[in-house]
């Protein structure tokens, strides 16, 4: 049994929630004949809004086991690294190896492409080198693992002792997650005849070309994509598109990531979510959620943004967060393509943020796999010092794709895809951005006001900006510079009065009455400081959130229940949240006396000088987790006066 956590940004209480998986809290059972699984009536948490997620594409990251290099098909693998759609060698064993230069980078989730069995033959000259083309769902590719490993030789879902649970064991030593890739929406393209051959554990089940039990939609390739109907049904580049209605493939692919979330996967990301409906999605979360409560989910909605009605309604219903592409291709305009509106089209788009309902959880980058990296579009490191600053330290998750810390590109056709997967190549600690983000995970890890708290434009010019990040009395302080030397008369900060140092470059920095006075920003330059005030501290902390309240200035949302902590029904004594933004309001609140216990509460609205105005809604009831972490995720029901 853990102890009662100090604090819950304190690295004890990190290694508590990376736990929380392996650990199962004891519950009173409420006075019932009827015998109740309280195990599914409260939700454990990961926070994974404090997390610094690197992704990397396996095949392209590090070598560490020559002997799984050349597969089932030798002819798929390129020994010299010359044939850019040809296998490499990357492998699991590689990542292994790797790990320590990670973890002492600050990153604390792995993301990794698909690790499933492939098809073994080219298309359009290119193996399956990413994993999106898979064969079989609960076989893992023979070239990432060991060669007395392969699962046509083993049955690996009964032994689980293979590279890729030695992998899992490593990163939980290290208090690091693994993040799994997976494909819901098709299998494989035609490959020398063959087209959609499924396998469950080597055993064939379907195949689009003798499709008799309709597992796969045959309407051909998306020709109009203004078209939903075509979007969700027709197929993507050929890939043979499954067929959602159908019972047995939903039954098949849940299966399937359930045994590997079974192996210690932490979270998914999920691809091409915009082309399978969303009760789809709303069916396989939920199944993901009742299998393991506490994963995390999100999806990759192709240029998804805030003023696309259909990819905010994927965010706020699905059940997963997903890939805050509006962000990207901003930040990308503003500080790699030196767009006239610079810092303005990134505020644009954060100014949108009460459209969904968890904008603090959307996963923030500047690349990926599938676009040049920000290097290929602008070379200069500085300019990338300053977007990794931003992603590190506004509001989301942050993501680096591998190798952006060592400045890892490949113009070549303009640094497209497949040349924006080079290998990697450089593991040096003293690289600058290496150090920044290193810096800046802790930042995340130890300042809540950057994972969970609201942000506040503080000074926007299309080449500076300034922004402050706040939850309870922990703030933190950015100012961010495209341009050349400035030197700003006076910006608000936050902070307390007194001198504060950059976390960056060590400047130390006077605050008079929450301002700094004259602050010089470098030549597209940071300047960023953390103050940690006092953190919650509790057996159980529940991190409450409320979205579709229209709250105006001076007005608070309170929770109010019939325990101790939520003020006993006396709205006087509720407990306060934190303005997010006009959509959400959030808080950790501290459970002693009623944690393990079943309890009542509902939202009310602090209003100076009227009466509160409660939710018209029943009381909602949860049992409180005995110890640990709990996310509660209410929508306002609209209020009645008191």
């Amino acid at each position: 049994m853990v102890q009662t956590p100090p604090s819950l940004f304190s690295e004890e209480q990190y290694k508590v929630d990376n736990a929380n998986a392996e650990v199962q809290a004891l519950v009173e059972t409420p006075s019932t004949e009827t015998e109740i699984d309280l195990e599914f009536l409260y939700t454990r948490d990961i926070e994974f809004r404090q997390e610094t997620i690197y992704f990397l594409v396996v095949d392209r990251f590090f070598d560490g086991d020559r002997e799984n290099s050349e597969g089932h098909n030798p002819e798929l693998y390129d020994p010299k690294g010359e044939d850019w759609g040809k296998y490499w060698g990357g492998d699991l064993q590689g990542i292994i190896e790797k790990l320590d230069y990670l973890k002492d980078m600050g990153v604390t989730a792995l993301w990794l492409t698909p690790l499933f069995e492939q098809v073994e033959e080219l298309f359009v000259g290119n193996a399956a080198m990413h994993g999106y083309w898979t064969k079989d769902f609960k076989r893992l590719n023979p070239r990432y693992i060991g060669k007395d490993e392969d699962p046509s030789l083993n049955n690996t879902q009964e032994t689980r002792n293979t590279t890729f649970d030695r992998l899992i064991e490593e990163l939980h030593k290290r208090n690091m997650k693994l993040i799994l890739d997976i494909v819901c929406n098709h299998s494989s393209p035609d490959t020398s005849g063959s087209k959609g051959e499924l396998y469950d554990d080597g055993v064939k089940i379907a195949d689009f070309n003798d499709d008799v039990n309709h597992w796969y939609h045959h309407y051909g390739e998306v020709q109009n994509w203004e078209d939903d109907w075509q979007v969700q049904n027709c197929e993507l580049s050929g890939l043979a598109t499954f067929n959602e209605n159908n019972s047995e493939y939903r039954e098949y692919i849940k299966s399937a990531i359930k045994q590997w979330l079974d192996r210690g996967v932490d979270a998914l990301r999920v691809d091409t979510v915009k082309h399978m409906p969303i009760w789809f999605w709303q069916e396989f979360t939920g199944d993901m959620y009742n299998h393991k409560p506490d994963v995390f989910i999100f999806g990759e909605w192709i240029y998804s943004h805030p003023s696309d009605d259909r990819s905010v309604e994927f965010a706020n219903n699905s059940g997963m967060t997903m890939l805050d592409f509006g962000l990207c291709v901003a930040i990308r305009g503003a500080l790699a393509q030196g767009a006239e509106g610079g810092f303005h089209l990134i505020q644009e788009i954060f100014d949108q943020d009460n459209r969904y309902s968890g904008a603090t959880e959307l996963i923030t980058f500047i690349d990926n796999h599938d676009m040049p990296r920000f290097q290929s579009l602008n070379p200069d490191p500085e300019m990338l010092k300053v977007a990794i600053a931003l992603i590190m330290t506004s509001r989301g998750i942050p993501c680096i794709y591998y190798g952006t810390e060592q400045y890892l590109h490949n113009d070549t056709d303009g640094g497209n895809d497949p040349y924006n997967r080079p290998m990697m190549e450089n593991w040096d600690k003293d690289s600058e951005v290496y150090r920044s983000i290193r810096l800046l995970s802790g930042v995340r890890r130890l300042n809540p006001a950057v994972s969970m708290g609201s942000q506040w434009q503080k000074y926007l010019t299309p080449d500076v900006y300034c922004y402050v990040r706040r939850y309870r009395s922990s703030v933190c302080f950015v100012a961010l510079n495209r341009g050349e030397d400035v030197t700003i008369p006076e910006v608000q900060t936050d902070l307390p009065d007194g001198e504060h140092t950059c976390v960056l470059t060590r400047n130390k920095f006077e605050v008079v009455d929450g301002k700094i006075y004259n602050l010089e920003l470098p030549e597209r330059g940071a300047v960023i400081i953390s103050h940690v005030g006092e953190r919650v501290k509790a057996q159980t902390i529940v991190r409450a959130q409320l979205n579709g309240v229209h709250t105006q200035p001076g007005e608070t949302i309170v929770v109010v229940g019939n325990c101790p902590e939520l003020g006993n029904w006396d709205i006087s004594k509720a407990y306060p949240l934190e303005y997010i933004n006009s959509n959400t309001w959030f808080g950790e609140i501290p459970f002693n006396e009623s944690a393990g216990k079943l309890i009542s509460y509902k939202y009310a609205l602090w209003r100076e000088g009227q009466s509160p105005l409660r939710e018209n809604v029943m009381t909602r009831r949860w049992v409180v987790a005995k110890e640990g972490t709990v996310k509660w995720r209410d929508t306002w029901a609209t209020g009645r006066e008191s």
